[in-house]
């Protein structure tokens, strides 16, 4: 993977741009000494500053000093970090934001106007390096800037772009989706349980099928259909717990989770 060549700034240093810095510099896309971090929290600093990168308490040194922008701090706080930056912005710095919730128009609004904003909608499984995010674009992005984006993300999991109208049903697909599927491998692991299965046997062999049945769907490529009908013999094991599943909604029950969840974003962004 060919590397960025642009200084990356992190506002804030939680867990989430630990994990994007960890795969970026895992993957090669970016170097540590072109990273500049900061945080309020000392104990957050240290980390970042263990794996080579740069930190400050100082918003406008990374402003001053980055090609790109991540805001990676609580919702709550955007606004105030992009109004102390916003002077020491230049026309070429991009701003990704990680932010739930805080809208394109509220970042361009924040930073007096600036159009180079790109608002990302990554997952929890960012933290071990398999994210699926969305990603919208601010009026002033060109296509260098998605590259970088792109790139970027490419590197911790994948990333799709979307119209801003649709990071909402990414929020409820696979933004909450890492909830839905634990439940559905504890529920797994629970039925190996009930059939006589060690408990720490049938937990392993559940996340691992749903790992395998998920790389299949990527790797191959084909619709999951097709895939779960190449499983299911006729007559069969594996037909009989599917027909058990669809008796009991379970993918009615999927779709609903998803829908409610989208809704649940609308309404958030919304306060």
């Amino acid at each position: 993977m060919s590397q960025v060549d642009k200084r990356i700034g992190f506002f804030g240093a939680g867990q989430m741009c630990e994990a994007l810095a960890k795969g970026f510099i895992s993957a090669g896309v970016a170097k540590p000494d072109l990273m500049t971090a900061t945080d309020i929290s000392e104990e957050r600093r240290n980390v970042l500053s263990g794996m080579g990168i740069k930190t400050t308490t100082s918003n406008t040194e990374v402003a001053q000093n980055c090609d790109v922008l991540f805001i990676a701090v609580k919702p709550n706080v955007v606004g105030a970090v992009l109004q102390e930056v916003t002077p020491f912005l230049s026309p070429k710095t991009l701003i990704v934001s990680i932010a739930a919730g805080i809208t394109l128009k509220s970042l361009q609004d924040g930073a007096g106007g600036h159009g180079r904003v790109i608002r990302v909608m990554p997952n929890v499984a960012t933290l071990v390096g398999a994210a699926a995010a969305g990603m919208s674009m601010g009026p002033g992005c060109d296509a260098e800037d998605e590259n970088t984006v792109k790139q970027l993300f490419d590197s911790v999991g994948l990333i799709h772009k979307v119209d801003e109208k649709l990071l909402d049903a990414v929020t409820g697909l696979s933004g909450s989706g890492p909830a839905y599927i634990f439940l559905m491998i504890e529920g797994l692991a629970d039925g190996g349980v009930r059939a006589g299965l060690p408990r720490d046997v049938a937990t392993s062999l559940a996340a691992q099928t749903v790992f395998g049945a998920s790389k299949m769907v990527l790797d191959t490529e084909k619709h999951p259909g097709v895939l779960k009908d190449t499983v299911c013999s006729p007559g069969g094991t594996t037909i009989a717990g599917v027909h058990s599943l669809e008796k009991n909604g379970v993918r009615a029950a999927m779709m609903d989770a998803v829908v409610a969840a989208a809704g649940r974003a609308t309404e958030l962004s919304k306060l």
